[in-house]
């Protein structure tokens, strides 16, 4: 008997302090962890962990790593101690190899931030297996789509897919948020979001041109990159929830999609 198909997420990790504040997303994230049911592993792309060539996470007891600096103690005693799936990710590779993608495995890589912050809302008591599969540096919009479609049948493998990311991601805005959410974030998300539910790919697709202020929301692409990861991951028959995370220090849009497949 085959397994229902998996759900797939894009969450916006927003700061590190998302770990310890955890707003309404981080609710919000709870709650859909209480629902999940036969997932035997989590598959989770992050902005965080980028190299030259694709890589696949096998390591068995991944460290959580604290890539981050300037920030409160607390955030660098937390510990996500989910164990790693090493058969999975060896398969992922093998899926990934036969879609024509270039990949290699590493043995030794742990959590990132961007992995395990969202993971400490959705599932707290880390009891299902976690590994990574990078963000190759040469990524665009179409490259991280084809990604999406190399490991969608995944999902019917018991295997759930979390493209971390944030909805806007511009860092160098901080200061001016303090004086409140600037106008331009609401903006570029709602125009992103209007275009998922319409399914409009081939403007998704090329954003930085279509989209109000694309290029202030992003200067650089890395964060946004996994939401076409899941767009590329979606499959018949998968229904969307959008849920409105609020927005972070004026400036990051804390989104999160959730597509659940409904052909069980």
């Amino acid at each position: 008997m085959s397994l229902p198909i998996a759900p797939l997420l894009f969450i916006s990790h927003g700061a590190p302090t998302f770990a310890l504040e955890p707003g309404v997303l981080g609710q919000e994230l709870n709650n859909i962890g209480k629902s999940l049911t036969n997932i035997k592993v989590i598959l989770i792309v992050s902005p965080h962990w980028q190299t030259d060539v694709m890589e696949v996470m096998t390591t068995q007891m991944p460290e959580t790593i604290h890539d981050f600096y300037g920030f409160p103690k607390p955030l660098y005693e937390l510990k996500y101690p989910a164990l790693g799936s090493p058969s999975i990710a060896l398969h992922t590779i093998d899926v990934l190899r036969k879609a024509g993608l270039q990949v290699q495995e590493n043995n030794t890589r742990g959590l990132d931030h961007g992995a395990w912050t969202p993971l400490m809302h959705l599932l707290p008591e880390a009891n299902l297996p976690v590994f990574q599969v990078s963000l190759p540096h040469s990524f665009d919009p179409q490259s991280s789509y084809h990604l999406g479609q190399a490991i969608a049948s995944l999902r019917s493998e018991g295997v759930l897919i979390i493209c971390s990311g944030s909805m806007t991601h511009n860092l160098s805005d901080l200061r001016l948020g303090a004086q409140g959410d600037l106008p331009y974030v609401k903006g570029f998300s709602d125009w992103v979001k209007e275009a998922i539910v319409d399914n409009k790919l081939d403007q998704l697709l090329n954003y930085r041109q279509l989209a109000p202020n694309a290029v202030r929301a992003h200067p650089t692409e890395e964060h946004f990159l996994p939401l076409f990861i899941a767009l590329g991951a979606r499959l018949a028959n998968d229904q969307i929830e959008i849920i409105d995370g609020g927005i972070s220090y004026g400036i990051l849009a804390m989104d999160a999609l959730l597509w659940s497949n409904k052909n069980l």
